[in-house]
């Protein structure tokens, strides 16, 4: 097996026997993650040959990036629950639970923007914010004279 082949082994790994259900569809989705095995290292081997890009670096580096994006979406998707669900909010207890965070992890783990990137997705705004944006401009206290 060559590094290429190995590396896709690592990021596509063929399923135990039984943890596939109906039982009949095994040996179809070990050939489609054989597919996948093929495709990916001949990506790996592509992008080798065309930019010298070190293939375990390359690959780690692209799991890197699927995790902080699987982070900002979860982070969204706290926001949701916390700023925008009718008629309350998801506890934070719930949240946590389902993050694998901690409760205060969950207070702390969405801010404005999240908020912002929310209501664009679904085209409304949210209840009430929990705290003042302290980049917006209009949330300056002016000075005493």
């Amino acid at each position: 097996m060559s590094v290429f082949e190995e590396i896709a082994a690592i990021l596509h790994p063929m399923p135990e026997p039984g943890a596939v259900e109906p039982e009949e569809a095994y040996s179809t989705v070990c050939e489609e993650i054989d597919e996948e095995r093929k495709e990916t290292a001949e990506a790996l081997k592509r992008a080798w040959d065309a930019a010298d890009a070190e293939p375990l670096l390359s690959a780690i580096a692209c799991a890197r990036a699927r995790k902080e994006a699987a982070e900002e979406e979860i982070r969204r998707l706290i926001a949701y629950g916390r700023e925008f669900t009718l008629p309350r909010p998801y506890t934070l207890a719930h949240l946590a639970d389902a993050a694998g965070m901690s409760i205060s992890g969950i207070r702390t783990a969405y801010d404005h923007g999240h908020v912002a990137a929310v209501a664009n997705a679904i085209g409304r705004t949210s209840r009430e914010w929990r705290a003042k944006d302290p980049t917006d401009p209009a949330n300056e206290h002016a000075s005493a004279s």
